[in-house]
């Protein structure tokens, strides 16, 4: 694995934070794999009437992540962290919209064959996953982190150990830690 400083997606971003004019246009082809898997990971709990595709999620939060002016991201971690948190933002408000009134969500809605299509009571409810994820922020910010890069971006105790500079057994209790927390808040 390249050093952090000299990763192709860190020096892309040096590039764009010192005012290189192509380097957005040079940073996708090199992260759009990488957006795309974590993209795919994050909705994988979604229901199958879902209209956002992984690829409009990956084009959605480039565009959010990718702005104009200065961005300001130091290195790969701090671009791919900013990246799941701004998927997991879209995430959430689509599932906000669609459970507004004005988009059917005081309607219960019927999938016709959903015993053919084998799809179990296991879909993510977004919106409580945040509200869940914001009560453990509260409590210690770190093993949001952890559930952002084990269970959205589909990372191993190694990968999440390294991305956060932290040791692998400090991994594993912080990802028992939340899983506990998050179930104790989603089924209650």
């Amino acid at each position: 694995m390249p050093d952090s400083n000299t990763h192709p997606v860190t020096l892309a971003l040096q590039s764009l934070n010192e005012g290189d004019p192509t380097a957005a246009a040079d940073l996708l082809p090199i992260i759009y794999t990488e957006l795309r898997r974590l993209a795919s990971s994050m909705m994988a709990g979604e229901s199958a009437g879902n209209t956002l595709t992984a690829t409009a999620l990956v084009h959605e939060a480039y565009l959010r992540l990718v702005p104009q002016d200065d961005p300001g991201w130091n290195n790969r971690r701090h671009f791919f962290g900013a990246a799941a948190k701004a998927m997991r933002r879209i995430l959430l408000e689509q599932a906000r919209r669609k459970k507004s009134v004005k988009h059917g969500g005081d309607k219960n809605r019927v999938d016709v064959e959903i015993e053919s299509l084998g799809m179990d009571d296991n879909q993510v409810d977004f919106i409580a996953l945040d509200e869940a994820l914001n009560a453990l922020a509260l409590f210690d910010e770190r093993k949001v982190n952890v559930v952002l890069l084990r269970h959205l971006t589909g990372l191993s105790i190694a990968q999440t150990a390294a991305a956060l500079e932290i040791s692998e057994s400090t991994v594993q209790a912080d990802w028992r830690f939340a899983r506990a927390f998050l179930f104790e808040r989603l089924t209650f």
